[in-house]
């Protein structure tokens, strides 16, 4: 983080803490050992200086944050002595609704989420594709459908930003049924196709689908939620990534694959009704030798 970037964070950080300190400018200087007119430059902007290792240490310490907070290194608050790890493990079980995802998903309501699935979007499955991926991975189908339906409902607040990127692939091999769907049966496919096209429609903007070829670029399934944390999806587990910096390095990896994409948002409906009425049993021309 440069030294402009980190004024800023640090100056909407002290704004906040005034904000929730319910004290005048006056009374808050003077609580963390310094005066009004000092207190009224960092607010202002005016300059990319912070103030001393010690102002800035009685300001965490005075409303309970942490340093790293404060500095803007952590998304996590972090009260004096109970700094968070940068990074977890977590079991993705239970029900959906009881899940930590669910929270994370609450909690990043109103900023970016980025999300790189793992297969089929969630919330673009058929209750046919669900119950079919339920069946061949020995997960409860009723958690699955709550977890189709929450981001389904998630996707259509006003407030909401979802950018998802996967790679076009996937899509293709779905179609022509290879595969972990090999036993979904081909109707069922052109079905599950036409009512992400459908989905995909209805809830552009506020959720786009981006298609990159894979084979220039590689992505395991992961999921930012704002600026707060990250959860790399690794089976039956995610980690959990709090920390600014590898939260930043994984929006950089996202915005590059978006960069790639063959397919952007507002042609990803099409794309799916493309692929729904194509005709695979007709072998693909082979290149000229």
């Amino acid at each position: 983080m440069d030294k402009r970037d980190l004024s800023s964070v640090f100056r909407d950080r002290l704004k906040l803490l005034l904000q929730r300190s319910d004290q005048n400018q006056s009374a808050f200087a003077a609580a963390v050992g310094i005066d009004r007119s000092a207190l009224s430059q960092l607010l202002s902007g005016a300059s990319t200086r912070l103030p001393r290792a010690e102002t800035l240490l009685n300001i965490a310490a005075e409303n309970k944050v942490s340093l790293d907070w404060l500095l803007g290194l952590s998304q996590n608050e972090g009260l004096t002595g109970e700094i968070r790890q940068s990074l977890e493990i977590e079991e993705a079980s239970g029900g959906f609704e009881r899940t930590l995802i669910a929270k994370w998903h609450a909690e990043a309501a109103g900023t970016k989420i980025r999300y790189v699935p793992a297969g089929i979007p969630d919330l673009l499955r058929t209750q046919a594709l669900i119950d079919y991926e339920a069946d061949i991975s020995n997960r409860s189908r009723e958690i699955q459908a709550d977890e189709t339906h929450f981001r389904i409902d998630y996707n259509r607040r006003p407030e909401t930003d979802m950018e998802v990127c996967m790679p076009s692939h996937t899509l293709d091999i779905f179609a022509r049924g290879l595969g972990v769907w090999s036993g979904f049966p081909e109707n069922e496919r052109r079905e599950q196709l036409n009512h992400m096209a459908e989905l995909l429609d209805d809830l552009y903007p506020t959720f786009r689908l981006f298609l990159y070829d894979g084979r220039l670029r590689y992505s395991v399934p992961y999921t930012i939620f704002g600026p707060y944390r990250a959860a790399i999806y690794v089976g039956d587990m995610y980690l959990v990534l709090y920390a600014t910096e590898p939260i930043r390095t994984l929006t950089r990896h996202f915005d590059n694959l978006i960069r790639a994409a063959d397919v952007n948002a507002h042609e990803a409906a099409a794309h799916a009704r493309m692929l729904a009425e194509a005709d695979f049993s007709v072998p693909p021309p082979q290149p000229d030798r």
